[in-house]
């Protein structure tokens, strides 16, 4: 399969999760980010749920990083090519941008120096740990530019496949979250 035939089965596996059942997994994976060794770090990016797309309710992370009063930055497009970070705070508004995704109109843009943990979307990833996204770049060109020692966790409501379609400047995860289990990487 390349590219294109696992975006189609994905986005077509998650069209069939209910509502209800989206939100028991996307808590069942909550929970799971507990297991992790992610937990001493200071600055985690996270991005918001793009809910027509049914991605992972990415809420109840945010909850639990809140909670261990960590920093939060979320993404902002600038220039339809690049994110931005920008530092979640009490004040921060956001707007759905053309893509459907919740974004910070304004903010503190925090520098990928700083950002210790990523929490990634993906449609689907694979053993070795190679994610595939919606194909637009985003994240593949913010994760290039992330220091080594970032540590980059994949959030799916699904198992690995055994290969996905990547290239050699692929960024791969270290970990992936399911309701289930962790894969590492």
């Amino acid at each position: 399969m390349n590219k294109e035939d696992f975006r189609k089965k994905y986005k077509s596996l998650r069209t069939a999760i209910s509502d209800e059942d989206l939100e028991d997994l996307s808590i069942a994976i909550a929970n799971n980010s507990l297991k992790l060794p992610i937990w001493e770090f200071s600055n985690y990016h996270i991005f918001l749920t793009i809910i027509n797309k049914k991605e992972i309710n990415t809420e109840f992370i945010l909850h639990i990083l809140q909670g261990k009063d960590k920093s939060i930055m979320i993404p902002k497009v600038e220039n339809n090519k690049e994110m931005s970070h920008i530092l979640l705070q009490d004040n921060t508004a956001l707007k759905l941008s053309k893509y459907g995704v919740p974004e910070p109109i304004s903010g503190i843009e925090i520098l990928l120096s700083k950002i210790d943990v990523v929490f990634v979307p993906l449609l689907a990833y694979d053993i070795k740990g190679n994610r595939l996204g919606y194909g637009k770049g985003f994240y593949d060109r913010f994760l290039e530019k992330c220091n080594a020692e970032t540590i980059i966790i994949g959030l799916s409501l699904f198992e690995p496949e055994q290969e996905i379609p990547s290239e050699n400047s692929d960024i791969p995860l270290n970990f992936c979250i399911t309701p289930t289990k962790i894969y590492t990487f």
